[in-house]
């Protein structure tokens, strides 16, 4: 301001009094940033993202570029190791491993991806009904999902997948019939660890001093869970996701390696394994890189998944 007198940093001691200089503070991030930014700095899980986003272009982008047909029979090439023309050798019918497995990468990642989705969508319904509705609905759900949890996995899975596969068949065809039964039967009995997960959030989120002020100001019980508590509750939840679409892939090997999967023609990553088993002894390059692919797939997921959990954990500092 024009004739204002200038204040000077230093003061006399004897007349004045000692100035403290406070230290600049640090600079504030958005809760999504700071996230990010912590997961930076878990190497395995950045590596584990780059080795997952070059497994995505491989499948998406590959078909395009290795156009060799996946069902091309070719006797005279049959279980021939690794070369030129095939990369990653041939299967007993003499088709492209390669191929086939870019083609297979994409249905074995969308099932993941597609039962995640499932199992999320009805884990954070129930947990968010359990969780703001206590009493004897809370007890009812809670009662379901540890009726969930206490069968075995597998076993059901498989007889599910055994009465119902032929009718699903006829509605919606042998590809999707089988598609939409295997993510409905996988996210079906993978939604319970999120709906505990949800609850839990939930019944500690909803004490806190800002829902009880978005109470008071008359918010219903359904704005204060998508508004205010689900997206302060989403950490565990994304944690969980990606462990569930680890899940999800090895249930879809687990069920082509037993015959009850996709059929012959659709060649998912655990197909491949699947018809590659009778011949590992004298072509053991046809089972290893289908194996290959599950391990690597699934192992990086798990590494972004702890990740995740680092990232997203406010009293962990990396």
């Amino acid at each position: 301001m024009a004739g204002s007198t200038p204040v000077s940093l230093t003061a006399d001691p004897h007349t004045a009094a000692a100035v403290v200089v406070k230290p600049a503070s640090k600079a504030r991030f958005s809760p999504a940033r700071e996230a990010w930014r912590r997961f930076q700095r878990h190497r395995l899980a950045m590596g584990s993202l780059f080795v997952l986003g070059l497994i995505l272009l491989a499948v998406l982008l590959g078909p395009l570029l290795w156009r060799v047909p996946i069902n091309e029979i070719d006797f005279a090439a049959k279980l021939e190791g690794p070369s030129w023309g095939h990369p990653l050798g041939t299967d007993d019918l003499g088709q492209d491993v390669l191929a086939r497995l870019l083609y297979g990468g994409r249905i074995s990642l969308a099932v993941g991806l597609a039962a995640m989705l499932v199992a999320c969508s009805v884990g954070v319904t129930i947990g968010a009904i359990a969780g703001m509705s206590r009493g004897a609905v809370d007890a009812f759900l809670m009662w379901l999902a540890d009726l969930f949890l206490a069968l075995p996995a597998l076993p059901l899975l498989l007889l599910i997948i055994y009465l119902f596969r032929e009718s699903l068949k006829s509605f919606f065809g042998p590809e999707g019939g089988v598609f939409i039964m295997i993510v409905a039967v996988i996210g079906g009995l993978r939604w319970m660890q999120v709906a505990r997960l949800v609850r839990a959030q939930i019944l500690s989120i909803r004490e806190k001093e800002f829902i009880e002020a978005a109470r008071a100001l008359g918010a219903s019980s359904v704005r204060q869970v998508v508004r205010h508590i689900l997206p302060n509750a989403l950490g565990p939840v994304i944690v969980a996701a990606t462990i569930d679409v680890a899940a999800a892939i090895i249930a879809e090997s687990t069920l082509s390696f037993l015959g009850l999967g996709f059929p012959p023609d659709i060649p998912t990553w655990g197909r491949v394994l699947f018809d590659a088993k009778d011949t590992i002894d004298i072509a053991p390059h046809w089972a290893l890189f289908a194996g290959a692919a599950i391990f690597l797939t699934v192992l990086t997921i798990n590494f972004i998944g702890d990740g995740l959990r680092d990232a997203l954990d406010p009293r962990r500092v990396l």
